[in-house]
This record gives C-alpha cells, sequence and structure tokens, in this order.
C-alpha cells in the first residue's frame, strides 16, 4: 500500500513499525553472518515458510537490511526494494536477472558510463545483443525489436540531465515484452516517481542522496514484489550484497532526506539561473531552466531539479580548470548528491583516457563542469561560484 504522507514524514517514519520488539528508536544494526535454529522441526518450518525469521545465512537476508529495503520501498511506493553493495551491483544484477542470450536491450546513451562498458564489454559476451540511442521516446521506439526485454534509461540522466518521456516509452514497451527500468538517482523519490509513471523497476545509488553524506557505498532496486523477488535470488548467486552498518548509515541519511533534496532543490535552481547569466558560461543544463531540450517533460514529471548543475565554460578544458581550482567550498571529487558540494569536470574525471576527439565523438565537451550542490548556505554558494567565475 502507497504510503500517502508529506515526504518528510514517509523519509522519517516510513516502513518502520509503531513500536520495535526491543523498543529502540531506530534499528539496531544487526553484525551477523549466520541465524541459528532453535532445533531440526524449526528449520524444517522455515523451509517450508510455515513460520518467520531471519534467513538462516547473511548472503541472503539481514534484519537491518531489511528495515533500510522497508523504508526505501515505502518513499519510493514500491511493493518492494532490494539492497545491494554499490549502485553498479544494483544495475548488473537487474540486467543479468532479466535478460538472457539471444535478447536485446535498448539504452540511452547520456547514462552512467560504467553502466554503459556493463552492457558493452560484458552482456554482450553472454549474447545479449544491445542498442544505444538518444534519450528520447521516439528514438527509443524505434528500435525495439520482438526480442527487446530491457528498456533501460537514467531520468535525469549524467551528465546532460535529459529527462525522457517516461509515459511515451512506457507505452512503447507495452506493446511488445519490454520492461522498463529507470535509474532515478540524480532525482531521488522526493524529486520523482517512475514506478507511478508505468516503469517496472527503480534503481538508485545509495551512495548519492539517500545516503548523503558520502560515508557509504550502496545501491537499491525497487518494484513489484515478484520483480524483486528475481534481482534478490540472483543477488545471492552474485554476492554483491549490502552490509548491515551500509544499509544502517543508508536509513539513517533517508531521515533527513526531503529536507536536503528540498534546500538542494532551491540552492541548485538559483546557482543554474545565476550561471545561464554569465558571460564565462556558454551553456547550462538544468532541467527546470526554460532552455534545458526536456525543460516541458521536466516540469510535468518533476518535482524539483535535484542537486546537479552542468554547464560548459567559454575556453574549454582550461577555463574549467581554472573555474574548479578557484573554488573555495565545493570539493574537487566524484559522486553526488551530499551534503557537501562537490564538482568535477568530466573530461577529466570521467574521460581522463580519451584524447578531445574521442569524447568530443562521445557528447563530453571540454569545458564541461558538473557541479554537486550541497546544503551549504546559498549566499555562501553563491559568492563562491561568482568569485571563481570573474576570474575567467
Amino acid at each position: 500500500m502507497i504510503d500517502r504522507r508529506g515526504r518528510s514524514t514517509v523519509s522519517v517514519h516510513g516502513g518502520e513499525p509503531e513500536v520495535r520488539a526491543d523498543r529502540s528508536v531506530t534499528p539496531p544494526v544487526v553484525l551477523s553472518s549466520t541465524y541459528p535454529f532453535a532445533d531440526t522441526a524449526e528449520l524444517v518450518a522455515y523451509m517450508e515458510g510455515r513460520i518467520e525469521r531471519p534467513h538462516e545465512y547473511g548472503r541472503y537476508g539481514n534484519p537491518t537490511v531489511a528495515a533500510v529495503e522497508a523504508k526505501l520501498a515505502a518513499l519510493e511506493g514500491a511493493e518492494a526494494a532490494v539492497l545491494t553493495a554499490s549502485g553498479m551491483a544494483a544495475i548488473t544484477t537487474t540486467l543479468f536477472a532479466l535478460l538472457r542470450a539471444g535478447q536485446h536491450v535498448v539504452m540511452t546513451s547520456d547514462v552512467y558510463r560504467k553502466t554503459r562498458v556493463f552492457v558493452r564489454d560484458t552482456l554482450v559476451r553472454f549474447g545479449v545483443e544491445a542498442d544505444v540511442v538518444e534519450p528520447n521516446a521516439g528514438a527509443i521506439a524505434a528500435v525495439l525489436r520482438p526480442a527487446t526485454r530491457v528498456i533501460l534509461t537514467e531520468c535525469p540522466t549524467n551528465p546532460y540531465l535529459r529527462v525522457v518521456d517516461l509515459p511515451a516509452v512506457v507505452a512503447a514497451a507495452r506493446a511488445g515484452r519490454a520492461k522498463v527500468v529507470v535509474d532515478a538517482t540524480f532525482a531521488t523519490p522526493i524529486n520523482y516517481r517512475p514506478l507511478a509513471l508505468g516503469a517496472d523497476l527503480v534503481v538508485h545509488s545509495t551512495t548519492k542522496y539517500l545516503g548523503g553524506h558520502n560515508d557509504v557505498l550502496g545501491g537499491v532496486v525497487l518494484g513489484r514484489a515478484p520483480h524483486v523477488d528475481a534481482i534478490r535470488e540472483q543477488l545471492g548467486t552474485l554476492g554483491g550484497i549490502a552490509d548491515p552498518l551500509g544499509a544502517y548509515l543508508v536509513g539513517r541519511g533517508c531521515k533527513t532526506l526531503a529536507l536536503r533534496v528540498r534546500e538542494q532543490n532551491r540552492s541548485a535552481l538559483a546557482l543554474a539561473q545565476l550561471l545561464e547569466g554569465h558571460r564565462a558560461v556558454a551553456q547550462v543544463w538544468y532541467p527546470l531552466l526554460a532552455s534545458h531540450p526536456d525543460h516541458e517533460i521536466a516540469v510535468r514529471d518533476l518535482s524539483g531539479g535535484g542537486a546537479v548543475i552542468s554547464f560548459e565554460l567559454r575556453g574549454g578544458l582550461a577555463a574549467g580548470t581554472k573555474f574548479v581550482d578557484a573554488l573555495r567550498i565545493a570539493k574537487l571529487a566524484a559522486s553526488l548528491g551530499g551534503v557537501e558540494s562537490l564538482v568535477e569536470q568530466p573530461a577529466l574525471m570521467s574521460y581522463h583516457e580519451l584524447a578531445p576527439e574521442e569524447r568530443a565523438a562521445i557528447g563530453i565537451r571540454e569545458g564541461l563542469v558538473r557541479l554537486s550542490v550541497g546544503i551549504e548556505d546559498l549566499e555562501d554558494l553563491r559568492d563562491d561560484v561568482m568569485a571563481a567565475l570573474d576570474q575567467l
């Protein structure tokens, strides 16, 4: 049942019992790799499904992990959730669970690089065919075929924050046998609800907004229980499980998720507008700017633009480097969505080994900068960004 309370209320209380058996306010961290049975009768009753208790072995489940999965499912409006060791583990396990040799996956081009690498270099070795297309419904529909089983997109995408018309993609998928999987890490359950728009599964890197403090790695897959159960079964074989302490940190981060995301939405939009008007900036990508190519879809489907702003500086790579090094608040680091502002140049952080012409061929501009806005005071962020821009 969907929890229809406010986003902050669900962030704090969603998926939790009114009173825990041990009377703790927060779920305890259960650091156990195995869970003994009282006797053989209990073992048999458990195996036959006549009693509920912790799984017999930690690779198949953990009480702390299960408590956080329940909270994330409540936040996303999903029947079930399964936590993984990283966002990549969530993606790879999901695709392994859904695809077989001879089947076909469609993936949008502007997605996380390692996701594309996995599809291109690993899945193809198992006989899975792939098409990579622009992040719009028409391009996706044009390459669907009878063997298509998965359509995978991010929303918003990385790094250009494209917002696909998800209802149109779902309609195209329903005409065949494809499942729609959305990596909604950049949006969070606060800004975007893909399941309500018809997606079959939603993936998040819990490393980002959900954990929120740059101190944990994790991922989660959410959706209908039969789909999630199949992925959980695959996870038990592949082994990329979430650890209890990491799960606890994600659950703790979720308590303030709505508050953090609302502040990040406000600050990022203000900074995007500021950047768009500066002489040193050639172009800004932020979904809630009228100049964004998917602005109409974004204002229809998103309730906020998120923390990430991508922008191109006039002067290319050198200008980007000068800007990044002049900042005093944002840290030069990978990742996004945490309480600290982070900044990077994709040409150097993610695509350093490629020549400029190779980066251009895959759409990575030399002057591109990606800024993830934290929860610092907007006035301080604005002053810092302007001071760095004015040096260009």
